[in-house]
This record gives C-alpha cells, structure tokens and sequence, in this order.
C-alpha cells in the first residue's frame, strides 16, 4: 500500500512540473492534455486519473503558488524584527517565489487567466493585504509610520503595486533583474511610508535576513502538494 501511494505521489509531481511549465510557456488555453501527457512521459489516462480535468490540474497549480503564503508569514511573526523590516522581507520572499519557482509563475499566469476556467480560481490577494494592515499598524504604533498613512487603504494600494510589478517586470526594458527592481519600486515606497525616510538602512538591514531558496523548501512545496 505505501509503494502504491509514493507512486501516486511520484507521479502527482511529475504532473504538476510538468503542466507547470507549459502553463508558463503556453497558457492555460494553449495547453492541452495531451500536451502534459506528452511532457510529462505519462498517459492522459494518469492524468485523468489524478487530475479528473485539465482545469482541475491548473486549479492545482495555483492553489499551490498561494499554499506557500501562511509558511512564509509565519517565518516572519517573531517579535523583534521592525514592522516594515518584516513587510519588505516578506515581499522578496514571494517576489523570489514568482520570479524563480515555476509553479509560482505558472500559479500567476494561470490567475491573470482565470476567466478562461469556469470554477473559481483561488487569490491570496485577501490575506495579504490584511498581513501587510496589520504590519503598517504596528509600525503606526511604534511611531515608525509617516503621518497621514492609513494602514489599510496603504495595504491595499502596495499589494496591488507590489504584484503588478512582479508579473510586468519581464516585460520591461533593461537588464535589471527581479531583486534590483524590486528594490527601486521598495526606494519609492519607503520614502513615503517611513516617519522618517532611510530607504537605503532599512532595505540593506532587510535584504540581509532573506535566506536563498533551498532546494530542500522547493522539495518541500512540491511534497506538500503531491501528498493530497
């Protein structure tokens, strides 16, 4: 029964890798399942078995670019660490995720085209704009805010900033990489938000706590994902 089920499992992340990466090259409507079954090595039979739909996988797909967000926000909850030290680490973590992970990316083009499925297509936009409230009123109470900066209408216009930067950002001229550009877009950001502006302090101090993504994480969103 356990080799039944690590099989199983084995093939779920061959699946996802694979539809993944079409879904990054091609799109969901340029994709078809006999397109996975030719990438993946596997029948359409399998994929059927696993996945009852090709919607299906792609829904897959994007709920796991979104499981990763309450592991990364949790990572970040220990008290010590400034508010908007916390808030920008947070955001080169998943901006690392969609610029470097495939599901990630494939999770992002999938929900630009949600209207292409008929079911619902999760979004972690919700949840993150209430974290990165919560973060702007701590920093409010620390004295850290700049005045006239409401927590909640400032959460809703940097998640929507934020995200729009990381799905345009390839799209854009120069040779810039994801973390550069992100790091300009923060030098905007804080030079408003903080009571007393040191973009450059705070950014260096933040940088300096985001670890590498190890090939033993990126084991582990797959695992995660492959065990359901």
């Amino acid at each position: 029964m356990e080799q039944v089920q690590d099989r199983a499992r084995a093939t779920r992340k061959i699946l996802l890798e694979s539809a993944a990466h079409l879904f990054v090259e091609r799109g969901y409507t340029g994709t078809s399942v006999n397109d996975i079954s030719d990438h993946s090595g596997k029948t359409s039979g399998a994929i059927y078995f696993h996945y009852s739909s090709k919607e299906k996988l792609a829904l897959a797909v994007v709920r796991e670019q979104f499981a990763t967000w309450p592991q990364l926000a949790a990572a970040y909850a220990a008290p010590g660490v400034p508010p908007l030290e916390k808030l920008v680490v947070l955001s080169f973590r998943v901006a690392q995720s969609l610029s470097e992970d495939v599901l990630a990316r494939a999770g992002a083009r999938l929900w630009a085209e949600r209207r292409a499925m008929e079911a619902p297509v999760p979004t972690p936009f919700g949840a993150w704009a209430l974290a990165c409230a919560r973060l702007l009123a701590q920093a409010r109470t620390r004295g850290e805010l700049a005045e006239g900066v409401e927590p909640s209408a400032a959460a809703v216009a940097l998640v929507c900033g934020f995200y729009g930067h990381c799905t345009l950002t390839d799209e854009m001229p120069g040779k810039w990489d994801w973390a550069e550009r992100l790091e300009q877009w923060w030098r905007m950001a804080l030079s408003s938000l903080q009571a007393k502006p040191d973009p450059a302090g705070l950014l260096a101090r933040a940088r300096a706590r985001i670890p590498a993504q190890s090939d033993a994480s990126r084991a582990d969103v797959l695992s995660r994902q492959t065990s359901g």
